[in-house]
């Protein structure tokens, strides 16, 4: 048994209640969809996962970045509850719902910039990339797009083509969608580049006259929690003004006070024509969105966006819920708190492993950056799943990231307290020593 404070893994993983669910899965759900965590899960609280054989975990993912007001809500949930006694759907194009108004007004208050905003609901983040490109067309004419290296925007055709990592979003998918232009991003522990450079590839890759928009993460998520230098948006705001593009942040992970603001561009200084969001919104219902300045979002023509369940009103109930609990309990300020924590606590490690070859992070969205050797810089792909797994064994959960795999990233719930933060990095020494040794 492996008691901690919080964590207590009393079974082996999986636990025999766990493994008879997983053995059902491989018999009935596709290969394709592949857990993480060797164990199923049967209750959770804030940052606390529970499973079916009564092991709990530190869960350091947030379900993929979703969770930022932590597992189950309180008010989230009655929230969900309310709304669900009064009507589950009607499609707000057929019978349009209050809800729906309410969060679309309270969003286009919090985006950046004096532009007056508004906002279209839709489901998953790839969908929200997908439709701000379609914004974007229908706003300009124009049909190509601009992405970054290092970039994760879904997985859907589109969103797919604008992911960069190929393997395993794009393995045996292709081929892509057309006019669709990558950039580099400025990496400042790999490959800090010059921002001329950037304009000058730009000029070698399209003409900027055929640009519809240009595509970006304020901080890059997946591909590796890469903040770039502080001139980075700024210049890309400059060129697209210059150009006559629209520039659209994806703030699918960065958003919802996940950097310490609410939307990461915010710490920047620029606005953006459009914004994706997802994810932490809505506390775990499916839910993402568009906000934009009001002259763009209504460009399209009546009916060319929407679905069936885009804005479904449980979700919407949810979002207004998560939109109070990152207010009342101060969850920006808080955001820079984790955030420190994480980067104090990660530096130390830095100081006792040799593997771990850069930290970096804004607010509370700090990551570890592995390699073999500090001075070729050869990513430590098998070490950091190493880590990862002897983590999990020790009751600590968190996702590996960037383009090879190597990178130890936090999506820890904004809830968490210092003494969950304290054990979850006492776990990641132990979880570093057992892979790699001191």
């Amino acid at each position: 048994m492996y008691v901690k404070r919080f964590v207590r893994i009393a079974t082996e993983l999986p636990g025999p209640k766990s493994r008879e669910v997983l053995e059902r899965m491989r018999g009935y759900v596709s290969a394709a969809i592949s857990p993480f965590v060797p164990a199923v899960v049967a209750r959770a609280r804030g940052v606390i996962v529970e499973d079916l054989d009564g092991n709990r975990f530190l869960d350091f993912s947030g379900g993929w970045g979703v969770l930022n007001v932590g597992h189950n809500h309180p008010k989230v949930v009655e929230a969900i509850v309310r709304q669900a006694e009064a009507f589950l759907h009607t499609d707000f194009t057929a019978v349009p719902y209050e809800v729906f108004v309410t969060l679309a007004e309270r969003i286009a208050g919090l985006a950046p910039g004096p532009s007056p905003k508004k906002c279209a609901f839709f489901n998953s983040g790839a969908e929200a990339v997908e439709n701000a490109v379609k914004i974007a067309r229908a706003a300009t004419g124009r049909k190509a797009v601009l992405v970054f290296e290092y970039a994760f925007h879904g997985r859907t055709f589109l969103a797919m083509t604008m992911t960069h990592k190929a393997i395993p979003y794009k393995a045996g998918f292709g081929p892509y969608a057309p006019d669709v232009f990558r950039l580099p991003y400025p990496y400042p522990y790999r490959s800090p580049v010059p921002l001329e450079e950037i304009e000058r590839r730009l000029l070698a890759l399209v003409d900027p006259g055929e640009v519809a928009c240009c595509v970006v993460e304020p901080v890059i998520g997946e591909g590796g929690f890469i903040v770039p230098p502080p001139d980075f948006l700024p210049f890309l705001r400059e060129l697209a003004d210059r150009y006559g593009f629209l520039l659209v942040c994806d703030e699918v992970q960065t958003g919802v006070g996940r950097t310490g603001k609410f939307f990461a561009s915010e710490h920047f200084g620029v606005e953006p024509d459009l914004i994706t969001f997802a994810k932490s919104i809505a506390g775990g219902m499916p839910l993402s969105g568009v906000v934009g300045k009001a002259e763009l979002m209504d460009k399209p023509i009546a009916g060319s966006i929407g679905g069936t369940y885009v804005g479904n009103p449980l979700a919407c109930a949810a979002a207004l819920a998560v939109l109070d609990v990152v207010e009342e309990e101060n969850l920006l300020e808080r955001a820079l708190h984790v955030g420190e924590l994480l980067l104090r606590g990660f530096k130390e490690l830095q100081g006792k492993y040799e593997l771990i070859g850069d930290v970096r992070g804004l607010g509370a969205m700090v990551g570890m950056e592995l390699v073999r050797d500090r001075e070729t810089k050869e990513p430590a792909a098998e070490e950091t799943k190493r880590v990862a797994r002897e983590a999990i064994r020790r009751g600590l959960i968190f996702p590996t990231a960037g383009l090879y795999g190597n990178v130890i990233r936090m999506l820890v719930p904004l809830v968490v307290s210092d003494e969950e933060i304290a054990e979850a990095l006492e776990i990641l020494d132990e979880a570093f020593a057992a892979a790699v040794g001191g």
